[in-house]
């Protein structure tokens, strides 16, 4: 194999270096920042070191290829990550046969997966603890760190980051405020597309579905009591929730406070029942049992209960104190469902909301409301996309 240094004031630059003189099929065999200094150390200058090589002969059959990274561009890094995975992942499941003891002493295969499914894993580790400092220059690292803090997705801050960076080498510097700015506009764009706001008013009745946990009741009271006090709404309740005495109990309350009917509804007959009770309102807010929605059954007992049809505007609730994979999870068990929008409770538990946008653009769903305490029917606040996009940043205003 052909190797050589080159050093550049950027990972780019270096590439493009490497590119030129050893072609396409070169690959990077390492990398780092150095710093010299000039004038007695006072003036420090940071530049990339890069290895590279391409090779000039076929590999030996005794002895491994070595284990090289292609060159990637920032924006690349976690498409190649990804790649790296897929590839560790085949091979485990290669190196398991059911005769593996027998293939070892052998034949000797499973333990040459063993030796390279060890490299790629070793790969994938540096890669992972590749420093941000060797992608972005110093001037956005304050930002980017904040973006992660708000944890918000790898990919989103990987495309905002490549558009700070392209903002930074045409200007030569950016400050905080030009870096949120740029933030807003990028994210705008990913959202504006999606429904966001809340009841139409449209539709007669409104599901809101979503786990245990999660304060769908509290939720459905504030929906409710804004429905009466602002738009001057007749509305009743239907609950599906007859696991929980106490969540009847609480709805009957709220429905007491709003002078509103409350029709239960044990099963699919019962539920008819009660939509022809409730037939001469102008809203019926339906209340369903907060179930573990990993399994499949309780979204197949709830689709035949109760209809999703055009006369209904559904709504899934996801707590903000939840940890985004199992969010994700919950989201994936609903997607039989025509789920419109996203509500998020808990928002004053958290000092981020990353993942509310997240899902929202993974998921392409819009979001109706937010909301911030227990109390009704104050603590709720109408999504509005100026308003998500200012709170993204209040960790930072504060």
């Amino acid at each position: 194999m052909k190797m050589k240094k080159y050093y550049a004031s950027s990972i780019p630059e270096a590439m493009k270096l490497v590119r030129a003189e050893l072609g396409e099929d070169a690959v990077i065999l390492n990398s780092k920042v150095v710093i010299t200094k000039k004038f007695f150390g006072i003036i420090k200058k940071k530049s990339f070191e890069v290895v590279a090589g391409i090779d000039s002969m076929e590999p030996s059959n005794t002895a491994p290829a070595p284990v090289a990274l292609p060159i990637t561009t920032p924006k690349k890094e976690n498409a190649r990550l990804q790649e790296i995975s897929n590839a560790v992942q085949a091979k485990i499941h290669q190196v398991q046969p059911q005769h593996d003891a027998t293939l070892h002493e052998e034949t000797g295969i499973s333990e040459d997966l063993r030796r390279e499914i060890a490299d790629l894993k070793s790969l994938m580790h540096s890669m992972h603890k590749k420093t941000i400092q060797d992608q972005y220059p110093d001037e956005l690292l304050p930002f980017i760190e904040y973006l992660r803090q708000q944890e918000l997705s790898e990919e989103l801050i990987t495309t905002i980051g490549d558009e700070l960076f392209m903002h930074f080498r045409e200007a030569s510097e950016i400050n905080f405020s030009q870096c949120k700015m740029i933030t807003k506009n990028l994210l705008r764009k990913e959202l504006e597309n999606l429904p966001v706001g809340g009841l139409s008013y449209e539709k007669k009745y409104i599901n809101v579905l979503g786990p245990t946990g999660v304060g769908k009741t509290t939720t459905i009271a504030k929906m409710a009591a804004r429905a009466v006090l602002e738009k001057k709404k007749k509305i009743g309740f239907i609950t599906t929730d007859t696991y929980r005495i106490a969540a009847i109990e609480q709805l009957k309350t709220y429905a007491g406070l709003l002078q509103a009917p409350v029709e239960i509804a044990y099963n699919a007959t019962d539920f008819e029942q009660a939509i022809q009770r409730l037939a001469h309102l102008d809203l019926v807010f339906i209340d369903t049992a907060g179930r573990n929605y990993k399994e499949v059954k309780y979204v197949d007992d709830l689709q035949r209960l109760i209809k999703f049809d055009d006369q209904a505007e559904s709504f899934l609730v996801l707590a903000m104190t939840t940890k985004e994979k199992d969010m994700a999870n919950i989201v994936e068990q609903f997607k039989q469902l025509p789920i419109e929008k996203f509500i998020f409770t808990k928002i004053d538990e958290t000092n981020s909301i990353g993942t509310m946008i997240n899902l929202m653009i993974k998921y392409n769903k819009g979001l109706a409301y937010y909301t911030n305490g227990q109390e009704v029917p104050e603590d709720i606040d109408e999504a509005d996309l100026e308003a998500v996009l200012n709170m993204f940043f209040q960790g930072e205003e504060k």
